[in-house]
Order: structure tokens, then C-alpha cells, then sequence
């Protein structure tokens, strides 16, 4: 049995708010019983060093962590802060966790709100699927399908198709996760579930309960998805971690 915990859109920014939320999903995370934990992107909200060291206290935990960057990230300042690494080529990585390997690929386009997955990300994903010989999941921040809300499907994965070109090439891939929307949402892509993780800052509404050209809700607690894999069946739960009350 594989439990993955799945996070996304901290928006850390320097301001309490935004802090508090993500320290409370993670703190909550720290004390279940989870394999990995994966952090589908827009860790800072302005891509800035001092919001990705406030990201690296806070996404530290017990578990193995693997993180992507999302369309408010800044690959320089992340790869230096998250990674101790340098360079602004594409980040791509891949944790193993037993048999099972998750693949995080790097769907930001640098100045840009909408997605897409160059060249060089494609093959390296081409690459680790085949070398993986077990099974896989391939997560990234912008959904590759429709979610039927046109603020958020305006900025989504703009090549989709080369996705799934890549994907119906590799029978391990078990789903595809994603962040950007800031909700909890399940639909399909490729043949495969496409599972994607609420956020922590906001909660992304849908047309039918907002008239908002970009409908959020900022009162919502913030949320995470645990992705359950037995070998064969995959069962996604969501949780939303509210502030604790005193008794």
C-alpha cells in the first residue's frame, strides 16, 4: 500500500496568512501515517528567495517530499532555496517510494499564467516512464483537461495532446495529478484519472457558485487530497484541515 499526501498552491508571500495555512496542512500531514508527499506547484506567490525560505521551513516534514513549480514560481529562486541547486531549464523530478515512482514534470511557461511542457520535459518524461520499472504517477501544476470553469481552463496545460502522446506510450502510468485550479476535482485525461489537489491558500469556485470573472473563495479552510494505491486500485480522499477550536 502506497499513501501519498498531495498539496498545492501555498501562494506563501511573506504575509501571515498564507503561512498559517500552508504550517497547518503540513503540520496536520507531519502526523499521519503517509508515504510521500508531493507539492503540485505555486509554492511563492511572487517567485521571491525570502517566500521560498519561508516554503522551505514549512514544507519540511518527516516524510519524503517532492515539489514542482507552478506559473507563480520562479525557477532560479526555487531550484536555489528548494533544490541548492542553480540554472532556469525546466525542473523535473522523480521520487521512488517502494515500487511505485512519482514523476513531477514542469509545466510553467516563465512570465506566463497558462502551461506547457517544452520539448526537453517531454522526453525526460519519456525517458523515466520507460525506465521505471514499476508503476507510475505523473503530476505537474496545470491540468491537462477541462474542468468546466473557463477562468482556470483559460490557463491551463496548453499542449495536452503531447501529453497524452507521450502518455498512451507507458502502461505503468496509473493517473496524473495536478494543482493550479485551487480545488479538490476529479475527471479523466489520456484514458488515465486526473486527480487534482485543492488549495491551500484559496478554494477555486465554479461558474455555477460565482459570478466572478476569476470566482474564489478566501473563507474556505485550506485542503489536501491522500492518494491510496494497493497495487491495483487508486482511491483519492479529501480532507480540509480546520483552524482548532479550544474546548
Amino acid at each position: 500500500m502506497i499513501v501519498v499526501a498531495h498539496v498545492s498552491d501555498t501562494h506563501i508571500d511573506g504575509g501571515p496568512r498564507a503561512t498559517e495555512r500552508a504550517e497547518r496542512v503540513m503540520r496536520h500531514i507531519d502526523g499521519l501515517r503517509v508515504d510521500a508527499v508531493i507539492v503540485t506547484g505555486d509554492i511563492a506567490d511572487h517567485g521571491a528567495p525570502d517566500e521560498y525560505e519561508i516554503a522551505r521551513e514549512i514544507l519540511t516534514t518527516r516524510h519524503p517530499t517532492i515539489i514542482c513549480p507552478g506559473n507563480h514560481d520562479a525557477r532560479g529562486p526555487f531550484r536555489k532555496v528548494l533544490l541548492d541547486g542553480d540554472g532556469s531549464d525546466p525542473v523535473n523530478q522523480v521520487l521512488r517510494v517502494g515500487p511505485v515512482s512519482l514523476l513531477l514534470a514542469d509545466s510553467s511557461i516563465p512570465g506566463r499564467a497558462e502551461g506547457r511542457l517544452d520539448e526537453s520535459t517531454l522526453a525526460w518524461l519519456d525517458q523515466t516512464l520507460a525506465d521505471t520499472p514499476g508503476k507510475a504517477f505523473v503530476g505537474m501544476h496545470h491540468q491537462a483537461s477541462s474542468l468546466h470553469s473557463p477562468y482556470v481552463d483559460g490557463i491551463g496545460l496548453r499542449n495536452p495532446g503531447d501529453l497524452a502522446d507521450v502518455l498512451g506510450r507507458h502502461s505503468n502510468v496509473v493517473a496524473v495529478f495536478s494543482g493550479h485550479a485551487h480545488t479538490a476535482a476529479a475527471t479523466t485525461f489520456a484514458g488515465l484519472p486526473l486527480l487534482v489537489g485543492p488549495g491551500v491558500v484559496s478554494t477555486g469556485l465554479t461558474p455555477y457558485e460565482s459570478d466572478d470573472r476569476i470566482p474564489v473563495a478566501m473563507e474556505q479552510p485550506p485542503g489536501f487530497a491522500l492518494h491510496i494505491y494497493d497495487g491495483e486500485h487508486l482511491v483519492t480522499h479529501y480532507r480540509v484541515v480546520p483552524h482548532q477550536t479550544s474546548t
